[in-house]
């Protein structure tokens, strides 16, 4: 199938994994601004067919598009939470009457097999009705309580103004879903939406475009296509950058960011340990891991990356985990749900996978299952590796694909060492028949999510914060209010409730015997004991009268 941008869009652009022009997330083609093309072939990688081609959009297309979105983006906001809600509806019902078609765009951009491709849409529609039907209960005005008797002359207001434009980066591993997830609660929240998406997988997100076209909602989403420097564009002129991506890249941003003074969000990478205790259900355990490690061909920023298992269950687990993975259904599909296991992105992404594997075997590791790429396009092999350890790169690095090392471990307080052994902290999982246990473990774990006894679950909980830790990350998407208030300015205002003076207490001119009856209540609400009361100073003022 192949889609045609230029026919699909007015207001489109595209989205890749780097923003600063020169990596994808976690790993990419690089490209720079001199290299960039007018247009980009869009390619099944499965098959290598050429399905769509998006236009390359230039730094001066970007900003145009920016400017445009702030002409609307006032008219957007006065329509409140309630207004907002009822578009974002519409466009969740254009989602569920449009599922098999965005399934189809999505799997020739990507090879995933149908059940992946189903996931995108669904997903989509259940996180716009959490953030549609709440966004008003999370946006009411907040009246903070006074922190002292003195305070309570005044009413206490915060109210949340959301930032004009959200300039949102995705990458290419879930090219309907990554969108949702950061378009949405920024749209609730009134701001208007810059999206660009991996120049990879841009077709998805022209499609999310079109259908809030089509369901003749305002013009406050926009797409902007292309690689380098389409996404430097987003970053010098939207008012917030939400970024997915890569490390590297995303320290770019930041410092692009820091540079403009404009608040940024960045979900990076993860090299996500599970940990399984000799006491945990082995059979849930091992099936729960290997969809945790080959979902999306492992393509996930919360895949299990590395396993760390208590020795006297290992080699039962490993039995179990390693039937598991040769089970898996790899190939392509079409509509009829047939395989569990895709293609890889691209061949850069191949070539990672690859080398991880090559050098973990000529470090002394074992393969099990797997461990090299197979037939046509960019497939490789579901993979399990044994006898590895923490000088190895599939271990030490992000590997972004289907591969499964597992490390045998003494007791509960080596996995969790080994665990924390990483510059990353995006998620975890923890493994355990004793559920008190296994919250203990995950309390100690360096990371920004752990789940005990699954795998992914956290991600499905709009209510939890889902952020990195170290070098994955810095800020959290959702976290139920946070959600909605990331992508707005807080102000605090203060009102009388008590008639008001001509002047105060503190106001010129300064009369010792004003000052010191402020401060002496100001030290008497907020001290303690004796200290209180400040006799010095009474003595005096008493003085002074």
């Amino acid at each position: 199938m192949k889609h045609s941008v230029q026919q699909q869009w007015e207001n489109s652009v595209t989205n890749t994994e780097s923003a600063a022009g020169i990596e994808q997330a976690p790993a990419g083609r690089a490209t720079s601004k001199a290299e960039a093309p007018a247009v980009i072939e869009v390619r099944n990688p499965g098959t290598g067919e050429l399905v769509g081609t998006v236009p390359a959009q230039s730094a001066d297309e970007v900003a145009a598009k920016i400017r445009e979105l702030r002409l609307y983006q006032p008219e957007w906001e006065a329509l409140g939470a309630d207004g907002r809600k009822e578009w974002l509806l519409k466009l969740q019902d254009w989602l569920i009457d449009n599922t098999e078609h965005l399934a189809d765009v999505l799997q020739s951009e990507t090879s995933k097999p149908r059940a992946d491709a189903l996931i995108d849409p669904s997903f989509g529609c259940d996180l716009i009705g959490y953030y549609a039907r709440r966004a008003g209960g999370f946006l009411t005005d907040d009246h903070p309580s006074p922190h002292s008797p003195l305070a309570r002359v005044k009413k206490l207001t915060v109210t949340y103004k959301p930032y004009p434009v959200v300039g949102v980066i995705t990458p290419w591993n879930f090219p309907l879903a990554m969108p949702i997830m950061d378009v949405i609660p920024a749209l609730a929240a009134g701001a208007a939406v810059i999206l660009k998406p991996s120049e990879v997988t841009p077709l998805s997100a022209l499609e999310l475009a079109r259908g809030w076209a089509e369901i003749g909602a305002p013009p406050v989403l926009a797409v902007a296509t292309g690689a380098g420097e389409t996404g430097a564009a987003v970053v010098g002129n939207a008012d917030y950058i939400q970024f997915t991506g890569s490390t590297a890249t995303g320290k770019k941003i930041a410092a692009a960011c820091v540079e403009r003074l404009v608040p940024y969000s960045l979900e990076l990478g993860g090299k996500d340990p599970a940990i399984v205790l000799a006491d945990a259900d082995i059979d849930r355990a091992a099936h729960g891991i290997a969809f945790g490690g080959m979902f999306n061909a492992g393509q996930v920023c919360i895949s299990v990356e590395r396993v760390y298992v208590e020795a006297p269950i290992y080699d039962e687990f490993v039995a179990k985990l390693t039937a598991n993975v040769r089970a898996l259904r790899q190939g392509i599909d079409g509509r009829e749900i047939a395989h569990d296991v895709g293609a890889l992105a691209n061949e850069n992404q191949v070539a990672i996978v690859q080398r991880h594997v090559e050098e973990a075997v000529a470090a002394g590791a074992k393969v099990l299952t797997g461990g090299k790429r197979t037939g046509q396009g960019t497939f490789f092999e579901p993979t399990v590796l044994v006898d590895v350890d923490h000088s190895m790169s599939c271990i030490s690095e992000e590997t972004f694909g289907p591969t499964l090392p597992v490390v045998k471990v003494a007791d509960e307080a080596e996995a969790v060492r080994l665990a924390n052994d990483s510059i990353y902290g995006l998620s975890a999982s923890v493994w355990t028949g004793d559920k008190e246990r296994g919250e203990r473990v995950a309390r100690q774990l360096t990371a920004g999510a752990v789940n005990i006894n699954d795998v992914f679950a956290n991600l499905f909980s709009y209510a939890l914060p889902m952020g990195g830790w170290g070098q994955s990350g810095v800020g959290a998407r959702w976290g139920g209010a946070n959600g909605v208030r990331k992508y707005c300015r807080a102000q605090a205002i203060t009102k009388p409730i008590l008639p008001t003076q001509q002047k105060e207490l503190f106001w010129y001119p300064a009369k010792p015997a004003n000052l010191l009856f402020a401060l002496g209540a100001m030290r008497a609400a907020g001290a303690r004991g004796l200290r209180r009361i400040d006799i010095p100073a009474l003595l005096k003022l008493k003085g002074d009268k």
